[in-house]
């Protein structure tokens, strides 16, 4: 065990780019970003963990290494365009006690540093309280309180804080102190079970299809179940069912309340009971139960 910064950089919008460029091109874009944010990384002493497709994970032995490596990165990225592309980023940057296996890095340091990564706004850079209070003098100036939130491994509300990275911020959004600006924390990822098959959608597998096409991730075989009946989809912090079928989908909350969802979406929260097609009070033979799986959506353990 050791404390280290631990920075997350993520390129925004990487399914549109390879839609709009196509694979090829895009893929140029994304190798020559992803270059150019190992080399900040190696200028700031850091090391790169893992490249995960689009996003960067690397490691700083202190908290300031880390937000100069990240101001860095948004600045070379902003300025330079690289694969001739205005291509933009978001990171997360988090400084706390890390596990230490071979060359990975493992804890709920990691964890929230994801977690940052996924609510940054494009062009932002989030960090805590915790790596706020061991920055040097110098750079507390460069940070301000934007949110407040339960990070992983806590129980009590801390502080968010914005990186002001660029030399001019006359164009920066006033944070309006009299709102209570409370970001929705890691609570975990959703699991799906259908009898001895289950699928969980966490930050690695943020889409899941259910429906009685064999190319579902999870196949229910039910007369009232269309092909693609309904795609599970993670956006940011938030779980939500979108129904694309012929008879719709009955979602039964623990609360008991039950919901009819056609053509539409519904957020999910807590746990509960998904039938396609029909209603949980036709007994129907094939039902989807739901609920939150407490490890964190945002773990990198691979």
């Amino acid at each position: 065990m050791k404390r280290a910064a631990v920075l997350f950089a993520d390129i925004c919008g990487s399914t549109k780019l390879y839609q709009t460029l196509g694979d090829s091109n895009a893929r140029t874009v994304v190798d020559a970003c992803l270059t150019l944010l190992h080399t900040v990384v190696e200028r700031y002493k850091g090391r790169v963990v893992k490249s995960m497709g689009d996003e960067i994970m690397c490691v700083f032995d202190t908290a300031d290494n880390g937000l100069l490596a990240a101001s860095d990165m948004q600045s070379l990225v902003n300025e330079r365009r690289p694969g001739r592309h205005p291509v933009k980023i978001h990171c997360g940057l988090h400084y706390g006690m890390v596990l230490l296996e071979d060359t990975d890095v493992f804890g709920d340091t990691v964890n929230i540093a994801a977690y940052l990564t996924a609510v940054a706004a494009e062009e932002q850079i989030l960090t805590t309280e915790a790596t706020e209070v061991q920055l040097s003098d110098s750079l507390k100036a460069c940070v301000r309180p934007v949110f407040r939130s339960v990070l992983k491994g806590n129980t009590d509300e801390s502080t968010v804080f914005q990186v002001l990275w660029r030399k001019d911020n006359t164009n920066l959004t006033d944070v309006n102190l009299s709102l209570q600006r409370v970001i929705p924390g890691d609570t975990g990822s959703l699991v799906l079970r259908h009898g001895e098959e289950s699928v969980r959608i966490d930050q690695k597998k943020p889409e899941a299809l259910v429906g009685r096409g064999r190319e579902c991730d999870l196949v229910v075989a039910d007369k009232f179940s269309s092909r693609q009946h309904l795609t599970m989809r993670l956006l940011r912090t938030h779980f939500y069912l979108i129904d694309h079928s012929i008879n719709g989908t009955f979602v039964t909350r623990d609360t008991g309340e039950e919901v009819h969802v056609l053509r539409g979406e519904l957020l999910l929260d807590g746990s509960g009971v998904i039938v396609l097609g029909h209603t949980l009070g036709d007994k129907p033979e094939h039902v989807i139960h739901y609920d939150r799986d407490r490890r964190s959506m945002y773990r990198v353990d691979s």
